[in-house]
């Protein structure tokens, strides 16, 4: 009998030098994730800088300029499985000036990795990674203390760091702390649990990422179904789009937004194959009873739980671009598959918000909005703020209903 494999997407963050390419990079080798010709080519890099070991911080620096500086400028997505299961890894740069791409690799990660330098402690910008994560709800957070080797393996300065995250973090919301001791040039409880630091009977890093349970399905949130595209067979209309939470079934009772509109399930279309039911985040086809005036944009949703229908939208946000966000400032709006006009009302006492300020907006839409707050639904709690004059991405932005 086979048995699923699920997919754990997880992020990693950390201050400049603290070693988390090589951390990313050594999880790759020793968990046997990195092919042969790719092995080879770092090896030779290596060499030629004059290093007699290769150095594994290459396996995810693919960037010439990253390359070229020994830092993370972008955001590294890497795909690797073990028999347990599969992971999608986001590793994103150390840099305060970079803060917006880990808020891009950690906005849909389960998991984030916060890396620490033990020669160095909690530093600002690990503040700002773990503020980050808080801001984003990412459900796990681990706390990996790096280069114990060069503080000797001491568990006092392990355990002397750890109480320091977590008073941060204790301030800022974040869920329980996972700590492990590691050291990724040498490999210590990276995938193999090291023999240097008997006095933690934790698990290794890659044995915790296999059996850290991962956040509730989104099956069991409320149904929220957004309309990408109305397929049209004659009179027949077929509503098609991602169920991005929730589960949907022939013969339930629905809510079209913004309009209100209500109709029953006839038929459901999953893979070119008709299904009683369909569960998130199902690409799917729903046919409805009644022919209402269904668009790109427009929200289908089942049960009582429904969204806030408002053109009123505070939320905390992270300004990407680098140009500034004023008030006054016109924009648009994308919330799920709908992209509606909208301006900036206040900015939280700041004139404006520059290239990775975290901060907080009030915007007033030209379209009503159905939108849940973040804290419920980090899918349809979120939206970004387009330029309107070359469509470029300006902020995140992350609803807060409260």
């Amino acid at each position: 009998m086979s048995t699923t494999i699920d997919t754990l997407r997880f992020a990693t963050a950390g201050s400049v030098d603290d070693g988390k390419s090589t951390l990313v990079g050594r999880l790759l080798h020793d968990s046997k994730s990195v092919l042969a010709d790719q092995l080879e080519a770092v090896e030779q890099a290596s060499l030629s800088r004059g290093k007699d070991a290769p150095d594994l911080a290459l396996l995810t620096d693919g960037l010439r300029a990253e390359r070229e500086q020994g830092i993370t400028i972008d955001v590294a997505y890497r795909y690797f499985a073990t028999p347990k299961r599969r992971f999608i890894l986001a590793d994103t740069p150390g840099h305060v000036q970079y803060t917006r791409n880990m808020v891009t690799g950690a906005s849909t990660a389960e998991l984030a990795i916060v890396l620490i330098d033990a020669r160095n402690g909690v530093v600002e910008q690990t503040r700002r990674h773990a503020a980050v994560a808080a801001l984003l709800r990412v459900p796990q957070v681990v706390l990996a203390v790096n280069k114990m080797d060069l503080v000797g393996y001491e568990r006092a300065e392990f355990e002397r760091i750890v109480a320091d995250f977590t008073a941060q973090t204790a301030e800022l919301g974040l869920p329980e702390v996972t700590a492990i001791p590691v050291s990724a040039l040498v490999g210590d409880n990276v995938v193999d649990r090291s023999t240097n630091m008997d006095w933690y009977d934790g698990p290794a890093l890659l044995e915790f990422l296999e059996n850290v349970p991962v956040a509730a399905d989104a099956a069991d949130a409320p149904a929220r179904f957004p309309v990408q595209y109305v397929i049209r067979h004659g009179d027949i209309r077929h509503y098609a789009g991602q169920l991005v939470s929730g589960s949907l079934r022939v013969g339930d009772r629905v809510t079209v937004h913004p309009s209100g509109a209500s109709s029953e399930i006839t038929a459901i279309d999953v893979l070119g194959t008709e299904a009683a039911a369909a569960h998130a985040p199902q690409s799917i086809g729903i046919r409805l009873a009644d022919q209402r005036d269904v668009s790109r944009g427009d929200m289908i949703t089942a049960g009582p739980e429904v969204p806030a229908l408002t053109q009123d939208v505070t939320a905390a946000v992270c300004h990407l671009a680098d140009r500034p966000l004023r008030v006054g400032d016109r924009v648009l709006l994308k919330h799920t598959t709908r992209t509606v006009k909208a301006i900036v009302r206040d900015l939280a006492g700041a004139t404006e918000l520059t290239a990775n300020d975290l901060g907080r907006i009030t915007l007033r839409s030209a379209e009503p909005l159905p939108l849940d707050a973040y804290a419920v639904s980090r899918r349809t709690g979120a939206f970004i703020l387009i330029d309107p004059a070359d469509g470029a991405t300006l902020t995140a932005g992350l609803v807060d209903l409260a």
